[in-house]
C-alpha cells in the first residue's frame, strides 16, 4: 500500500466544485453524479487522481530510503524488515476500507446517500479501536516475533526500537485512509491528491531534518525516520478531514446524525472487509516471512530486496489506481444493475494497465543501473542488483492483469473468493521461497522468481471466477 503540486482546482472553479460535491439534498442531478460510467475517458478521469494519491507516498518512500542509503547498507537493509512489518498494520486498514469502499460504492450507485453516512461514521469508531489494538500488539508481541526470526543482533535492535516510534502513526493512518475512502466512493478522487502531497511534503522535510540533524533538531539517525513519518500521517489526516469538513461533505451525507453505535453497519462492514483483511494480512506476513528468510542471505541481499520493493511501489503506481477503480467501477456497475458490463469494464482497466506497465518494464530493462544511482550504491551492489530487477521488470507485467481482476472481484462482493484466491497464491508464494533460500539456498534471483507464482495465480484463478462462475445470479432479481 503522484502530481508534483496541489493545484488542482483553479480558484475561478470553486464554486462548480463546491456545488458538485455538496448538492442539496433534493438535487437528482447531482445524485446522478455518484454514477459512473465505463468509457475509457471515465475510467481513467477515476484513475488518476488515485495514481497521484499513490505515487506521492512512494516518492516520499523512496527519498525516505535514499537518505538511509546514506547511513549504511545496514540501515536500509533493516528498513526493509521495519517497513514491512508496519505494512501489516498499514494493509489491515487497506483490507478493511477496499470492503468499506465496496459497500460506498454500492449505495453511491444505489442513490443511497444516508446510507454513505452511517457507514462512514461506524467505520471511522471501528478503525480507530483496531489503531489501539494495533499499538498494543507491537509493544507486547513484537520483540518476540522478531527474534525468533532476525538472526543479526544489530540489525534485531535497530528494528525494535524504529517500530516502536513507527507504530504511533496508525491511528493517523486509519483516519487518512477512511477520508480517502469517502472521496473515492462519492467521486471525488480529484481532492485525493492534496493530503498526499501534504504528508509527503512534510515527511521528506522532517526526514531530512530528523536523520541528519538539521534546523536545529538533533541527528537521530535511523530512528529519526521513525518520528518523521508519524508526524507526516498527522498531517496527513488533518488535511483530509480537514478539507472533508470544510466541503460540508460529512453535513452533506449525514455523517453526523449516526453518532451511537450501529451493530447492523459494524456487522455489514465486519462481513464485508473481514476476508479482505485476512487476504492482505496473509498477503503482507508472506511479505515478512520473505524478508526475513532474505536476511540470512546478507545485508546486501537485504538491501537490494528493500529497493526491488521501491520497484514494485514507483512503477505499480498506475496498476494499485486502476485496480482500486476496478473494485470501485464494479460495483457501482453493480449498484446500478448494469451486469452484463462488468466483464467488458475489466477488460478495458486490464488493457489499460498493461499498456501502461509494458513503458515501464522496458525502462528498466533497458537502463537497469540508473535506478540504483539515485541509491548512491557501490558498484557491486549495482552488479547483484541488475539480474534481480530485470526479474522483477517481468513480474509487474503479470501484476498489472492480477491486480485488476482480484479487485474487481472485491467489488462484487464476493471476498470469501477473493480470500481463498489470495490463500491458495500465498501457499505457493511460501513453500517457493522457503525451498529456494531456507533449504537449497539458492540466489537472490531465486528467490524475487516467486512473484512470478503469486501473480500467476491471482490472475488466472480471478478470470475463471469471472468467466465461469455464475456470479451475476446473486444479484439478478
Amino acid at each position: 500500500m503522484a502530481g508534483k503540486t496541489v493545484d488542482l482546482v483553479p480558484e475561478s472553479d470553486l464554486s462548480k466544485i463546491s456545488s458538485h460535491i455538496c448538492p442539496p439534498p433534493d438535487d437528482r442531478s447531482a445524485m446522478n453524479e455518484l454514477k459512473l460510467n465505463t468509457s475509457f475517458s471515465d475510467i481513467l478521469r477515476f484513475a488518476i487522481p488515485i495514481s497521484f494519491s499513490i505515487l506521492i507516498p512512494q516518492i516520499n518512500y523512496i527519498v525516505n530510503n535514499i537518505f538511509l542509503s546514506r547511513l549504511g547498507e545496514l540501515e536500509l537493509g533493516t528498513a526493509g524488515i521495519t517497513g514491512v512489518y508496519y505494512l501489516v498494520f498499514a494493509v489491515i486498514g487497506f483490507g478493511f476500507n477496499s470492503g468499506l469502499q465496496s459497500l460506498l460504492s454500492r449505495s453511491a450507485g444505489s442513490e443511497k446517500r444516508s446510507d454513505i453516512g452511517r457507514l462512514i461514521s461506524q467505520a471511522l469508531r471501528m478503525i480507530l479501536f483496531t489503531a489501539v489494538f494495533g499499538i498494543a500488539v507491537t509493544y507486547l508481541l513484537a520483540p518476540f516475533v522478531l527474534k525468533s526470526q532476525v538472526s543479526s543482533q544489530e540489525v534485531l535492535q535497530s528494528a525494535i526500537d524504529f517500530i516502536r516510534i513507527r507504530i504511533f502513526g496508525l491511528p493517523f493512518l486509519y483516519a487518512y485512509q477512511v477520508g480517502n475512502s469517502f472521496l473515492i466512493s462519492t467521486n471525488n478522487t480529484r481532492f485525493l491528491v492534496i493530503g498526499s502531497v501534504c504528508e509527503a511534503a512534510t515527511n521528506i522535510l522532517l526526514d531530512y531534518a530528523f536523520i541528519f540533524g538539521h534546523f536545529g533538531f538533533p541527528a537521530m539517525g535511523f530512528n529519526g525516520a521513525a518520528w518523521a513519518s508519524v508526524c507526516a500521517e498527522a498531517i496527513g489526516m488533518a488535511v483530509v478531514h480537514s478539507f472533508l469538513w470544510y466541503r460540508r461533505l460529512p453535513q452533506t451525507f449525514s455523517l453526523l446524525a449516526f453518532r451511537r453505535w450501529d451493530w447492523a453497519s459494524a456487522w455489514r462492514i465486519v462481513d464485508r472487509s473481514a476476508p479482505l483483511i485476512f487476504q492482505v494480512l496473509i498477503s503482507i506476513i508472506s511479505w515478512l516471512l520473505f524478508y526475513l528468510w532474505i536476511e540470512h542471505l546478507g545485508q546486501r541481499a537485504l538491501a537490494i530486496s528493500n529497493t526491488m520493493r521501491n520497484v514494485f511501489g514507483i512503477f505499480g503506481v498506475a496498476i494499485w489506481a486502476l485496480a482500486s477503480t476496478s473494485n470501485n467501477m464494479v460495483s457501482n456497475l453493480i449498484g446500478q444493475e448494469r451486469l452484463d458490463e462488468v466483464i467488458p469494464l475489466i477488460k478495458k482497466i486490464g488493457t489499460l494497465s498493461f499498456l501502461i506497465s509494458l513503458p515501464f518494464c522496458l525502462i528498466l530493462n533497458l537502463f537497469p543501473g540508473y535506478f540504483f544511482q539515485i541509491y548512491h550504491s557501490s558498484t557491486g551492489f549495482t552488479h547483484d542488483a541488475i539480474p534481480v530487477i530485470r526479474v522483477v521488470s517481468l513480474a509487474i507485467l503479470i501484476m498489472s492483469q492480477g491486480a485488476i481482476w482480484l479487485n474487481a472481484i472485491s467489488g462484487t462482493g464476493l471476498t470469501r473468493i477473493n480470500l481463498g484466491i489470495e490463500i491458495l497464491a500465498v501457499v505457493v508464494y511460501v513453500i517457493y521461497v522457503f525451498k529456494v533460500v531456507q533449504f537449497e539456498h539458492y540466489p537472490l534471483i531465486w528467490a524475487w522468481g516467486s512473484e512470478f507464482f503469486y501473480w500467476g495465480i491471482l490472475f488466472t484463478f480471478s478470470w475463471i471466477f469471472f468467466n465461469w462462475y455464475p456470479w451475476k445470479l446473486k444479484y439478478k432479481k
